[in-house]
């Protein structure tokens, strides 16, 4: 016997008993709850007319599901969320989605054998999702705009010091995130567009009566406070993926609409709070810029201006002291030395900015960095400002200065040099002169300390690469032969009685490749030099065989007693003075003809030497006539009279030559090379290459050493072709090739 067959309107009454049961108790009504009895009677009522097999009434089953939730949704719950306003509407609303989601539930568990086979085999929706989305297009769709305007009208209110519901507002957002059932679209679109659109109209009011109002200091802090609560007010009641968008939008209006206007404020804008230095306020600025994209660009701008600003006042300053000084002895260095001075001070006092208040990001360094390469690299009273650096580091480096530095005071200042010298261009015509420094030093027994030598080429070393202070660290090396071999050569005279040079000598020998090149005119020694020149030939001789003496006379010096009638006097004069000056001893008046004849020195020479002698400050010879420049025609007596304070003077000898105009040639000379080195280099790698993009190579290539001129670049291409190292594209004259 078969089982009994359920007709559709007699299961659907009792199905319809069910969910009126489900109804009222979602709306209140005491004392309903389902006993099991009456949930298995309306589940197995569900599935007899499900599994029956004629009729089976699945399909009809499916759509009065769907019927019966529109029909409660429509009649009750559309009504009673309609008939509020404020508060008492978003209440409703979310107490009817979650009446509504327990009542998609209970549905479900009803139907569940449908929704198990049915739907399954027909690909519909399952009826959770089918009930939600009743929901949605019944009752979501009809109240958003109310329901959305509200909640913004709660959130504008909490912004100007109201008291709201945080939790009711979470509720509500849930609901809207809820509802898209996975997809974020609702959310985004319905509720929060809308809601950064109002909050980006709210600030936008807020900043244009601040900037107006406020100082730059008290914008920032209200904007701080601003973003503060924003995030606050996220985390409490919006979905976590619109923090950052909300915050982004009031970045927006209060920081990069109004950038400039607060930027530049003319009495507590940047400037002002640097220029105060108003360490909290910039760190504040750095803080709320950083986290918008490109914000610390328009910062960075004006830090980058201001410097440079004060950097060019001053090299102005330095120009106009200059001068005021011109004519006074020594005073371009001294301006030179208080510049570059200032300088690092300068640079002291902004790194401390950069590192500290701007936390060492990166766009300040390169600000600061393209600040300090303007005004680093002008020259200064028609000395450049590698020489300007190599001076003040000579001053530091030799002793007898005016200030008298503790070792860490000159280490500490080293450190900071090299780390101005990364702004320097020309660091090639910086370590000429350097070099040209580092000589006088330590031929001249000038250098206060060994160690600050060694420690300082380290220092370069480290910052420019092995090759840039190679010469230097070999001159260095070189000096502490030298005091060898002049300690031999004592040792030699004294195990030597027979070897006698006449007169205490001291010989540096150096090679040459390292040192500077040094222009040095054939000199008649007389005889008290010569005798002992040769005797100390016979000592290096006995060292060694191959290597061949080269004198530079004009690099000696002497130390000589003039007997003169008031009281002896010791000279300390240069090789050639003194081989002047032993002239004397065999005659009280020579002519400048007689003197050019015993000396064989040329008459530029000679002129500079008596001038030194008889024009300038100590006059030890008289000149016949009395007049201030040397002619040839001219005779000179010793000044037996001559008579000073000291006991012990120096007199100076003026340079053979321009040392600055020498130096230029001679690293224009090398620059040469490096250009040619740089190019076939990279003509080597590449083969084929256009002009531009060889240009281009060439000037990254060498640019960490000096910057190099495009034209003397084009002048090296052409003289390379000339020499067969490169040539030129028959069809494209733009073209070059490496010729191997």
């Amino acid at each position: 016997m078969g089982a009994k067959v359920i007709q559709f309107d007699q299961g659907w009454n009792s199905l319809q008993k069910g969910i009126t049961k489900l109804k009222k108790i979602l709306e209140g009504t005491p004392g309903g709850h389902f006993s099991s009895e009456e949930y298995m009677a309306l589940y197995s009522t569900i599935y007899n007319m499900c599994s029956q097999t004629s009729p089976n009434y699945s399909q009809q089953l499916y759509e009065k599901y769907g019927e019966s939730l529109t029909e409660y949704i429509r009649a009750t719950v559309l009504p009673s969320i309609a008939e509020k306003h404020g508060e008492f509407m978003l209440r409703e609303f979310v107490n009817r989605w979650a009446n509504h989601k327990v009542m998609v539930r209970w549905l479900s568990h009803f139907f569940s054998y449908l929704d198990r086979w049915f739907v399954s085999q027909k690909s519909l929706p399952r009826l959770k999702e089918a009930g939600l989305v009743v929901f949605r297009e019944c009752v979501y769709e009809k109240v958003k705009s109310n329901v959305v305007a509200c909640v913004i009208g709660f959130i504008d209110k909490e912004r100007e010091g109201g008291q709201i519901d945080r939790g009711l507002l979470m509720n509500v957002v849930d609901v809207f995130v809820e509802v898209g059932m996975g997809q974020m679209g609702g959310y985004e679109v319905d509720f929060e567009a809308e809601m950064l659109a109002d909050s980006g109209e709210h600030y936008s009011r807020k900043a244009v009566s601040w900037i107006l109002e406020d100082s730059c200091p008290d914008y920032m802090v209200k904007a701080e406070e601003c973003f503060r609560r924003e995030k606050e007010r996220a985390s409490h009641y919006l979905h976590s993926s619109s923090e950052q968008k909300l915050v982004e939008k009031v970045q927006h209006e209060l920081l990069v609409v109004h950038a400039h206007q607060l930027i530049d404020k003319e009495h507590s804008g940047f400037r002002a709070l640097i220029r105060g230095d108003k360490v909290e306020d910039l760190s504040r600025m750095f803080r709320l810029y950083h986290k918008i994209p490109k914000g610390l660009e328009p910062v960075a701008n004006v830090f980058k201006q201001h410097v440079t600003d004060e950097g060019k006042a001053l090299v102005q300053q330095a120009e106009d002291a200059a001068s005021s000084q011109q004519g006074s002895n020594g005073a371009g260095a001294e301006v030179g030395l208080v510049l570059v001075r200032k300088i690092l001070e300068l640079h002291d006092k902004y790194m401390a900015y950069v590192s500290g208040c701007f936390m060492n990001h990166s766009v300040f360094h390169k600000a600061l960095k393209e600040a300090f390469e303007v005004f680093c690299n002008k020259s200064v009273a028609g000395s450049s400002s590698a020489e300007l650096l190599a001076g003040f580091c000579d001053n530091l480096l030799k002793k007898g200065t005016s200030e008298k530095l503790s070792d860490e005071i000159i280490e500490e200042t080293l450190e900071k040099v090299i780390v101005l010298l990364a702004y320097y261009s020309d660091k090639d015509l910086y370590a000429e002169f350097c070099r040209k420094k580092l000589a006088r030093r330590l031929l001249f027994d000038r250098s206060c300390n060994q160690d600050h030598e060694k420690s300082f080429l380290t220092k370069l070393k480290q910052q420019c690469g092995g090759q840039f202070p190679s010469k230097m660290q070999a001159m260095v090396t070189d000096m502490t032969l030298a005091k060898d071999i002049q300690t031999n050569f004592e040792q030699y005279l004294g195990t030597n009685p027979n070897v006698k040079p006449g007169i205490d000598l001291s010989v540096t020998v150096l090679k040459t490749g390292c040192w500077p090149s040094y222009k040095s005119s054939d000199l008649n020694l007389p005889q008290e030099m010569v005798n002992c020149v040769e005797v100390f030939k016979g000592f290096y001789d006995s060292q060694t065989k191959r290597r061949k003496l080269a004198w530079i006379y004009s690099l000696g010096t002497c130390n000589l007693v003039g007997k003169f009638e008031p009281n002896p006097i010791e000279l300390v004069v240069s090789t050639y003075q003194a081989a002047l000056l032993l002239l004397f001893n065999d005659s009280d008046r020579l002519s400048f003809s007689e003197i050019l004849t015993q000396l064989k020195l040329t008459n530029e020479d000679l002129v500079r030497l008596l001038s030194s002698l008889s024009c300038a400050k100590y006059k030890i010879l008289i000149k016949e006539p009395n007049t201030k420049t040397v002619k040839p025609d001219d005779n000179f007596v010793f000044n037996s009279m001559f008579t000073d304070k000291m006991r012990k003077i120096r007199i100076p000898l003026p340079p053979m030559v321009d040392e600055k105009k020498k130096v230029t040639e001679d690293v224009d000379k090398e620059r040469k090379y490096a250009i040619d080195a740089a190019l076939v280099r990279i003509m080597k790698s590449r083969k084929v290459l256009g002009h531009q993009k060889l240009v281009m190579e060439c000037v990254e290539m060498v640019q960490s050493i000096f910057k190099p001129d495009i034209k003397t670049i084009k002048k090296r291409i052409e003289d390379l072709i000339t020499r067969d190292y490169l040539e030129r594209d028959q069809e494209d004259s733009n073209m070059f090739k490496y010729v191997a």
